[in-house]
């Protein structure tokens, strides 16, 4: 299922962004090849005009003159006198013909008799003398050209020069360029899709780690679930065969195991709310204190049947008052205070303590420290996971593993923190911090 979902999101943000990106370039690359084109035809238009007034003011047109603008502009020029090839289109014609097809096409894409032309002609208009420029592709050359058709008429005879710009050069560059924002494109989608992948990874994380522990908490709860409900079975099926005396025994153990399995389920039910944060909560301005000091006062019989000493360290000066749910922190502080008497031989000791810190941010503290048996390291990284129970307090039936996770989450909904260290004395020290 998450590799399913990985792959989808990942294909769905990597393929989106690499969408925008080629969209962004080929917006890009018909913008500035657009203005190329204009700008390069402006050029041409203002080159022509210089020609065009040049010709107006002189009586003549010398070979010599057309070879030096030719070489200077990398032109290619022709010259028709009264529908006549000139002369010196034969003498420029260096491909065996090829010049003057080119000329043909583009005297036939001046005339409108070709649709290959794409740029609108441009006439302007001097004493005698008018020329048009337009661009035109030529199949036999098959590239682009700029031409322009200028048309003189003086006294009986009428002459036309037609100038042709090649935009070989200029086509080569498009080309690297679109072929340029190809490698560019396809690297960014390559780069998009990897960091999508790892993205997307970090993102599904949580939610995987959040179902194996929902799967391992099933499992678990089955486990816990199956025990007392065996229990249960078995002493059911001896009360058909015993007699009244051993009745009663089977019906006590039904009950202690159907307690078990309330218990467990009741825990159960408030992991699940604090899962759907719907954890029952009723915040008011409540006394720490007072709070302690019952738990103190349930637990200090208890300690005493275990032959152990339980102490309670209130501050000496009256502290403020906590907004917090009391019932929940009870709860939790009961949780701690169970641990603590469980996991201490006889004749230790448990400490509960209240401290209030009165600076900035102003926070209370409660710690329950014991001298017992002691938390490795490594049960210390999952002592708050659901049904974790370390290998020195398996053998507890009265323990399911869900106390100090419920006691962790009632104290994160009320935006505080509890941890767990060691006892420089022997045993462990739980600190639960409330704003």
């Amino acid at each position: 299922m998450f590799r399913k979902a990985h792959f989808f999101f990942t294909a769905l943000y990597g393929g989106t962004t690499s969408a925008i990106i080629v969209i962004l370039s080929l917006f890009y690359l018909y913008t500035s090849q657009k203005n190329l084109w204009e700008n390069l035809f402006d050029s041409f238009e203002n080159d022509i005009g210089t020609i065009a007034a040049s010709l107006e003011q002189s009586s003549d047109v010398s070979m010599q003159w057309l070879a030096g603008i030719e070489f200077q502009n990398s032109y290619e020029i022709f010259i028709i006198d009264n529908n006549v090839p000139f002369l010196y289109n034969t003498l420029h014609d260096r491909t065996g013909g090829g010049s003057l097809t080119l000329l043909t096409e583009s005297l036939n894409a001046g005339s409108g008799t070709s649709a290959s032309t794409d740029t609108a002609s441009h006439v302007n208009n001097y004493s005698g003398i008018r020329h048009s420029e337009y661009r035109f592709h030529s199949p036999s050359a098959n590239r682009y050209y700029f031409c322009s058709l200028i048309n003189m008429e003086r006294d009986s005879s009428a002459s036309q020069i037609v100038i042709l710009d090649s935009l070989e050069s200029v086509q080569e560059s498009i080309r690297k360029q679109r072929l340029l924002f190809l490698c560019l494109d396809l690297g960014a989608a390559a780069v998009l899709f990897t960091l999508a992948w790892f993205f997307t990874g970090f993102l599904l994380k949580p939610l995987r780690e959040n179902h194996e522990k929902q799967t391992r908490f099933i499992a678990a709860a089955s486990h816990e679930l199956r025990t007392p409900l065996a229990v249960i079975l078995a002493s059911s099926e001896c009360c058909r065969t015993s007699d009244e005396a051993q009745r009663d025994g089977f019906f006590q153990t039904i009950a202690k195991e159907g307690r078990r399995m309330n218990n467990l389920i009741n825990d159960m039910l408030t992991l699940t709310r604090a899962d759907i944060q719907n954890f029952p909560l009723n915040r008011r301005p409540s006394e720490l204190d007072t709070i302690c000091l019952n738990a103190y006062e349930s637990f200090e019989p208890l300690c005493r049947r275990e032959g152990l000493s339980l102490s309670l360290v209130l501050p000496d000066a009256p502290i403020e008052r906590c907004t917090c749910d009391p019932d929940g922190i009870a709860q939790a502080l009961s949780v701690l205070l169970h641990n603590a008497i469980s996991y201490t031989p006889p004749g230790g000791f448990v400490r509960l303590t209240l401290s209030y810190h009165k600076d900035r941010h102003a926070s209370f503290e409660i710690t329950v420290s014991d001298t017992g048996i002691g938390i490795s390291d490594e049960d210390k990284r999952h002592i708050f996971d659901r049904f974790y129970r370390s290998e020195k307090s398996r053998s507890s039936k009265e323990h399911f593993g869900l106390g100090l996770a419920i006691a962790h989450e009632i104290i994160r909904s009320h935006h505080g923190s509890i941890t767990v260290q060691d006892n420089p004395g022997g045993g462990s020290v739980f600190t639960v911090r409330l704003p």
